[in-house]
């Protein structure tokens, strides 16, 4: 389901900012394509201020964006009717002969540690990459066994120790962080859910029933920056890393 659910808003991501690119004109710019180039304004205008080398940003930068915008759309399911697409594939499954009872559907790509820690190791790749292309393999190596205490050879097992555990640090941070969020907002929505699942025609179902309500628009309007927040915080984390891999210890 999260590879499903990743995949097509990827497609979907690349297709917009694709169309936004295919519609632009030197003239005065439509809503569309002004939103489009204030975002890729401000992610470049990030990217030149941590990734100092031009020409790495030629892939950094179009790769910090991408990171925004998906892992934004990808967020945004949670805003959907918490029971909305899985009533549909339950529809389906039914249809086909099958229990719908058993329809299982995870709508959140954020909301599954798989999907951000694949993110956030992919983030560790393209930092390895780095690290080896800007300071070359032995120049690499040799950063890794003497900072950041020294170059001295009895230090050299514990400079490699601490350079190891913030590669996963950095890494499990950067995924998890993403994960949490996602994954207690949504837990939220779905006990919002309840509430209004649980009405009757009392003085209580009543309250649960406008408490449901209530309640769902107002963490839906909070959420919303959330869902913004946690793509920004990502990407600007990416960027980040990127950046320390080009520095020289």
């Amino acid at each position: 389901d999260s590879l499903f659910f990743s995949i097509t808003l990827g497609v979907l991501g690349c297709w917009l900012l694709w169309l936004a690119a295919r519609k632009a004109t030197s003239g005065v710019p439509g809503r569309f394509q002004a939103a489009v180039e204030l975002l890729v304004e401000m992610v470049d205008t990030q990217a030149k201020g941590i990734v100092h080398n031009a020409n790495s940003r030629k892939l950094v930068a179009p790769m910090a964006l991408v990171v925004f915008v998906w892992i934004f759309l990808l967020n945004a399911m949670d805003l959907l009717p918490v029971d909305l697409l899985p009533a549909i594939w339950g529809w389906i499954y039914g249809a086909a002969g099958h229990d719908p009872y058993h329809a299982y559907l995870r709508v959140v790509p954020t909301a599954d540690l798989s999907i951000t820690m694949g993110l956030s190791v992919s983030v560790l790749l393209l930092c390895l990459f780095y690290n080896i292309k800007i300071k070359g393999l032995g120049g690499w190596a040799h950063e890794l066994i003497t900072a950041p205490f020294g170059a001295h050879p009895v230090l050299w097992p514990f400079n490699f120790a601490m350079q190891i555990i913030e590669f996963i640090a950095k890494t499990v941070s950067h995924g998890m962080r993403l994960f949490g969020n996602m994954y207690a907002g949504e837990l939220i929505f779905l006990l919002i859910a309840l509430m209004g699942g649980a009405w009757s025609f009392s003085a209580t179902g009543i309250g649960l029933a406008i408490g449901h309500v209530v309640a769902g628009f107002v963490w839906a309007a909070f959420h919303l920056i959330i869902i913004t927040l946690q793509a920004f915080v990502f990407m600007m984390l990416a960027l980040v890393y990127l950046g320390q891999a080009h520095d020289a210890h």
